[in-house]
């Protein structure tokens, strides 16, 4: 043993050294100087250094000797300071420093960052990791500064042999993945100081009983652990965690989708493989034992790739098939259509070549891809279609990996309703509702010129509007196709901006036909659009996916399309200047607002538009906006009203500007359960009734239906009645909360059990009293029931995911209600789980 251990250890040096050649090969410049320096920086803390933290900081590296370019850098700093060399290191704290990911693969390309695992003791104290995590985002902000990005994980040497229950983040997927991570860490780990890893070093064949063997060879003084890292052996991998690294994937995926359509098949593979599943990482381990040299069969992007197109073959899925091998071709950013260049690292072309000559591509497939940098939206939304479709079919085939396996109860609930929620916001497509067609597949779909034109009712097309990507030239436009349609204009033009073609450089040009457009306008409205909406903003937080959505930024824009003032040309228009009221304006009680377009971000970042129209179009916007609000929301952080009307523009954009915050003010006053607003909108009065529950609204003839309507509401919504052992505020807070479209369930706990109170996507609410089951089994139960539903849609091209949202009514310190998401009993508060970026 001792001599195959010997020569295990030499091979796999050997190859490290190799791929640490290949990890500097693909760095510009000065991503190299930081990947070399990076260990010299955490094993000294020194004033004089990069990273340097007061106080006791851990640091130093088991088993590090700087290099000589390591040891010129930190004597020039010190020569440069007039003082003595940094020699002193006082202990070694971190284990090793290792790069997981793409870092060293045929996947590591010009612009991948470097994502690298700080493994230290687990002993270290909470303040003294606080320490490290302080020095270590030092270094991130310096290697920042030479344009390389660099991810740290502080990883203890018990982390994977321990119980998991983290919390998601934005980096983590919480509890829905764990040794799987090890499997991705295993699979593409490469040494970069400290301590090589034991389990390389530990035969295939002893997986399965993987910490008996290495008890036995430390009895036997063939192992001594102290030369060597163990974060352990994979075991069984729960069904759970296939699942949940899934669903993570899919998450990801909206981001950066060829990146996360790998990893997800990957996860599907392994899935369909259950509970007979080879990892990859074992693979890899399975050559290294065997091989003496290294190759494509040792890279871990390889791997992935052929593990993924076994399973694809095997269940004759040829067309992801093909997704995956563009989602890997681009991954890699070289392009065989063109010659190497001087800086591009020579073997990574070669083992590219050597993967792809069997693809049957042609030379326009390489040229494609190659050209993605100048992909517009034509080829960016067959992109986005096929990204998509091949993550439905991954979702639909977990859902039934998930129901075969019976799986709920290790899951976070919280965490799988975030995930669930992220992926529901950016792919759900609805009516009204801005589609996102490209993340992060092109760079730049901005186009020249963009053309709108109307078609009226009764013709071949169907009536509304069309989006061009031309001029109106007939040379232009002719025989070309439109890459749009809606029945109103706003919903196009804010397609247009969100997705990057509208700019401030392109020209919109108009053909209109009925509508009181005009250019000026149009020009007008574009701009607006553009000042009152950035493009990109930050990710909604874990925090916002956990609640309900809320309207965050709300643009309305009044008279766009109809502009009753447009008509007064030879009109005598009869009105009192210190009476007038623009919603019923002059001896004729004429309305001035002709239409009103919405455009608004929620809390979840959806895009949503809506437009009205019509007599009673003032009315229909309120109660729409006032709907998307629940009593005790937030307001929304910013509120534009826009008018362009041809007379009386600002007054028309005051008023419907007072009446919007006003009637938003209201509905989400805490402090008042009932409130009526009348209105008068041309020659109708209507009632606005504001209650807990929600807004309604009420035709008025005359004071009697008046009176009668406030009776009416009072009597239909008196509070319910309650058992002494219920705190009477229990039903405003589940009223308040209430959101439309979405399903909520409330638990409130007592002495004998605890109450639900579930709320349906209408706002309608059954009550459950006195329940005595398990709280636990009832909401793996509801979900179980949701994605079982969802499975039976195996027909259709989306789903569903907007699973139920589930809260605790609880007492904060003042005795007040609050509620809080609700989370599995088990779950405890842990360091986050780590992902690689790459």
């Amino acid at each position: 043993m001792s001599s195959q251990f010997d020569t295990l250890q030499r091979r796999a040096a050997e190859f490290n050294l190799l791929r640490r050649d290949y990890a500097n090969s693909a760095l510009p410049a000065q991503g190299r100087q930081v990947f070399n320096l990076v260990p010299v920086l955490l094993h000294y803390n020194n004033p004089l250094l990069p990273g340097y933290v007061s106080g006791e900081v851990p640091h130093g590296i088991t088993h590090f000797e700087p290099s000589e370019e390591q040891h010129n850098f930190v004597n020039d700093l010190c020569l440069t300071a007039n003082c003595d060399a940094v020699t002193a290191v006082t202990e070694t704290t971190i284990l090793g420093l290792y790069t997981m990911g793409s870092t060293a693969s045929i996947g590591q390309c010009c612009d991948s960052d470097l994502d690298i695992w700080v493994c230290h003791q687990h002993e270290l104290s909470r303040e003294r990791r606080l320490l490290l995590e302080n020095k270590c985002m030092l270094i991130t902000q310096w290697a920042d500064t030479r344009g390389i990005e660099v991810n740290f994980f502080l990883v203890p040497d018990n982390k994977f042999k321990v119980g998991n229950n983290a919390h998601m983040t934005k980096e983590g997927c919480g509890s829905a993945s764990h040794l799987l991570l090890l499997d991705e860490f295993y699979r593409s780990a490469m040494l970069i100081a400290g301590k090589p890893l034991l389990w390389t070093m530990i035969p295939p064949q002893h997986e399965n009983n993987y910490e008996q063997y290495v008890a036995s060879l430390v009895d036997s003084d063939e192992l001594n652990l102290d030369n060597f890292l163990d974060l352990g052996g994979f075991g069984r991998i729960p069904a759970e965690e296939y699942f949940g690294s899934s669903l993570w994937q899919l998450y990801k995926g909206i981001d950066s989708p060829y990146k996360a359509v790998l990893k997800t098949l990957l996860m599907e593979a392994y899935s369909w493989a259950y509970p007979n599943t080879h990892l990859i990482s074992l693979r890899a381990k399975e050559t290294l034992h065997q091989q003496e040299f290294y190759d494509k069969t040792l890279d871990s992007y390889w791997l992935m790739l052929n593990q993924v197109t076994e399973y694809l073959e095997a269940t004759q899925d040829m067309k992801r098939l093909e997704l995956a091998r563009r989602c890997f071709y681009m991954k890699t950013c070289d392009r065989l259509s063109q010659p190497i260049g001087e800086d591009e690292p020579l073997w990574r072309r070669n083992i590219l070549k050597e993967v792809v000559a069997d693809w049957g591509w042609t030379q326009e497939t390489f040229e494609l891809l190659d050209n993605r940098e100048n992909w517009k939206v034509e080829q960016v939304r067959v992109a986005h279609g096929e990204l998509l479709e091949a993550l439905m079919v991954s979702y639909r085939n977990l859902i039934r990996f998930a129901r075969r396996n019976n799986i709920g109860e290790s899951i976070n609930p919280e965490d799988i309703g975030i995930l669930s929620r992220k992926l529901y916001a950016a792919f759900e497509s609805l009516p009204g509702k801005v589609v996102l067609v490209n993340p992060s597949i092109s760079p730049d779909l901005a186009e020249q010129d963009l053309s709108l034109i109307q078609v009226p009712e009764a013709r071949s097309n169907p009536e509304g509007w069309y989006l061009y990507k031309s001029s109106l030239d007939t040379t232009d436009i002719l025989g070309t196709t439109s890459l749009e349609h809606s029945p109103y204009l706003s919903k196009l033009l804010a397609w247009s901006h969100f997705n990057g073609l509208l700019t401030a450089s392109t020209t919109v040009h108009l053909f209109n036909q009925g509508s009181d457009l005009v250019e000026q306008n149009l020009k007008q409205f574009c701009a607006d659009l553009a000042s009152s909406f950035p493009v990109k903003i930050a990710n909604a937080s874990n925090l916002a996916l956990s609640r309900p959505c809320e309207i965050r930024h709300l643009g309305i824009f009044v008279n766009l399309e109809q502009d009753p003032t447009c008509h007064w040309a030879n009109k005598v228009i009869e009105f009192d200047a210190n009476a007038s009221d623009v919603f019923s304006f002059g001896a004729s009680k004429e309305c001035l607002v002709g239409s009103i377009d919405l455009v608004y971000r929620n809390s979840w970042n959806e895009i949503r538009t809506l437009n009205f129209s019509g007599e009673e179009q003032i009315i229909e916007a309120l109660t729409t906006i006032l709907g998307k609000m629940h009593n005790d929301a937030a307001s929304p952080e910013r509120i534009d009203v826009f008018c362009y009307a041809q007379h009386f523009r600002g007054l028309i954009r005051n008023r419907f500007e007072q009446l919007v915050t006003e009637c938003i003010n209201t509905r989400l006053d805490s402090g008042r359960d009932h409130a009526v607003k009348t209105l008068l909108i041309g020659q109708q009065k209507f009632g606005v009734f504001f209650e807990r529950r929600g807004v309604s609204v009420k035709k008025l003839e005359n004071a009697i239906d008046f009176y009668s309507q406030l009776s009416d509401t009072k009597l239909q919504r008196m509070p319910l009645r309650l058992d002494k052992t219920h705190h009477t505020k229990t039903p405003e807070i589940v009223a308040s909360h209430s959101s439309e479209g979405l399903v909520q369930f409330f638990f409130e706990n007592h002495d004998s059990g605890f109450n639900i109170y579930i709320v349906d996507e209408i706002n309608r609410v059954e009550t459950y009293q006195h329940f005595s089951g398990n709280k636990e089994e009832l909401v793996q139960g509801v979900n179980r029931f949701y994605t079982s539903a969802t499975s039976r849609q195996d027909d259709q091209s989306m789903i569903n995911f907007n699973l139920p949202q589930f809260y605790e009514i609880v007492s904060d310190a003042n005795g007040e209600l609050e509620l809080l998401p609700y989370r599995s009993p088990n779950a405890q508060v842990n360091p986050p789980t780590l992902v690689a970026n790459n």
